[in-house]
C-alpha cells in the first residue's frame, strides 16, 4: 500500500491537469493565501475572476475536502457556516504541484 502523502498528491495533480479553465487552480491558490475559507468568503473571490454559481463552489468546496483529503471542515454549531483549513501537512506538496502542473494536451 503507497503512504498517504502519495496519493494525495496523485490525486491533486489528476485534479489540476483536468483543470480546463483556470478555476481549479485558482481555487487551490486562493485556498494557500487565504488558509481558512467558507463557501461564502470562496464565491466571492472567485467571482472576481471567473463567472460560476454559488452552488458549483460548493461542490468545488465539498470535492477537494472528500476525495482530496487536503482541506479539514469545522462547523462550530448547525447555524454557523462550515470553515475550511488547509492542512498545514500538505502546504508543501500543494504548492509543489501547482508548480509541476502539466497542461493538457488535445489531439
Amino acid at each position: 500500500m503507497e503512504p498517504l502523502r502519495l496519493r494525495i498528491k496523485r490525486r491533486l495533480e489528476v485534479y489540476l491537469e483536468l483543470d480546463i479553465d483556470g478555476i481549479r487552480k485558482f481555487v487551490i491558490n486562493i485556498l494557500l493565501e487565504l488558509k481558512k475559507v467558507t463557501v461564502d468568503m470562496l464565491y466571492r473571490e472567485i467571482n472576481k475572476k471567473f463567472k460560476v454559481s454559488y452552488s458549483a463552489v460548493a461542490s468545488t468546496l465539498g470535492y477537494i475536502h472528500s476525495k482530496l483529503g487536503i482541506l479539514h471542515a469545522f462547523k462550530e454549531s448547525y447555524k454557523t457556516p462550515t470553515v475550511y483549513s488547509l492542512k498545514e501537512e500538505y502546504v508543501d506538496l500543494i504548492k509543489s504541484a501547482l508548480v509541476n502542473k502539466k497542461p493538457i494536451s488535445i489531439s
